[in-house]
């Protein structure tokens, strides 16, 4: 088995009377992606600043490279590299300047600074603009060099919390790309992201909302225990009239939902004969389509099936 280098016990985290993260456990190994998915406010951040040792949890634990959050906070920040969502740069100061200082606040000697700050500069990407004051920059840009910082010290473990939010998508590629590179030399990455799309990068991931996991595991267990079977897709000649017609009148279909510009249908029960079923009903009821098959469910999908599921049990909370 591999090492663990996270593992939260019933970490749970109030603010008054309010529940940001409740009693949630999971464990990381080393070297591998490990992603926290979740809308805004499912409790993301407040977990890793938690794990980062920058917040004290109200009860439970977690061992991160080791150590306790409760106990040993301060040998977690040494073994670390930290992105958070908003910068901590020095817009006076050049990219290697920031990447300098940082690299001192880590006790890195004057001889290792030299050396790791062009590799770093190179594996990022900054090389035409290492000169540059940070305040020029587009937040791209300050997104690299801010992962730069966090990575100078050849970190055990590097926490990034939404790094690829409000970038392009080609930034998004070399983002994941150089996670990967991370993670081949033995890195061990938990990023948290609200990006459907970016989590299918992770080796495993947990699902939060309300402050709760609500599945965790890899991504083909996680589709398994949610799709057994596979989704039925309609692309109808009106997509928005054949929706509606759609949840006002066959609902004995199954789960239906719009998915871009085509209507997603999860059967109740899954057999050959679903797609049939489902071709009858909207000609009966004079719906036209175009194309009708069966597809794997994406992450999208799974999520927003689970968060139905959780509130349908939760009315309360939710």
């Amino acid at each position: 088995m591999n090492a663990i280098s996270v593992k939260a016990e019933k970490l749970h985290k109030n603010f008054g009377s309010f529940t940001a993260v409740n009693s949630i456990s999971f464990s990381v190994e080393k070297g591998e992606i490990y992603g926290l998915l979740g809308a805004n406010g499912a409790g993301k951040s407040t977990t890793i600043r938690m794990l980062c040792g920058l917040l004290e949890p109200t009860t439970g634990d977690a061992e991160v490279a080791g150590f306790s959050v409760r106990k040993n906070p301060e040998e977690i920040k040494r073994r670390l590299g930290y992105m958070s969502q908003k910068f901590s740069l020095y817009n006076d100061l050049s990219v290697k300047e920031n990447i300098t200082f940082y690299a001192g606040i880590y006790g890195l000697r004057s001889e290792l600074i030299k050396k790791r700050k062009q590799e770093v500069i190179e594996q990022t990407g900054l090389t035409e603009c290492e000169h540059m004051l940070v305040r020029y920059m587009p937040l791209g840009m300050k997104q690299r060099v801010s992962l730069a910082c966090a990575i100078m010290h050849n970190p055990e473990i590097l926490f990034l919390d939404e790094p690829t939010a409000g970038v392009g998508p080609l930034l998004r590629i070399r983002f994941w790309d150089i996670m990967n590179e991370l993670t081949s030399c033995g890195t061990t990455v938990f990023v948290t992201t609200h990006y459907m799309d970016e989590v299918e990068h992770c080796h495993k991931l947990s699902l939060m909302h309300e402050g709760n996991i609500i599945a965790q595991g890899t991504i083909p267990e996680i589709k398994q225990m949610v799709f057994p079977y596979p989704i039925i897709e309609i692309e109808a000649q009106d997509v928005v009239s054949a929706y509606k017609k759609l949840v006002s009148e066959g609902s004995e279909l199954g789960t239906i939902s719009m998915y871009g510009a085509v209507i997603h249908v999860i059967p109740k029960i899954f057999s050959h004969d679903s797609i049939s079923t489902i071709k009858e009903f909207l000609s009966t009821h004079n719906i036209t389509f175009k194309e009708i098959y069966e597809v794997q469910a994406s992450m999208e999908d799974v999520f927003v099936s689970l968060i139905k599921t959780y509130e349908h049990a939760n009315p309360s909370q939710s």
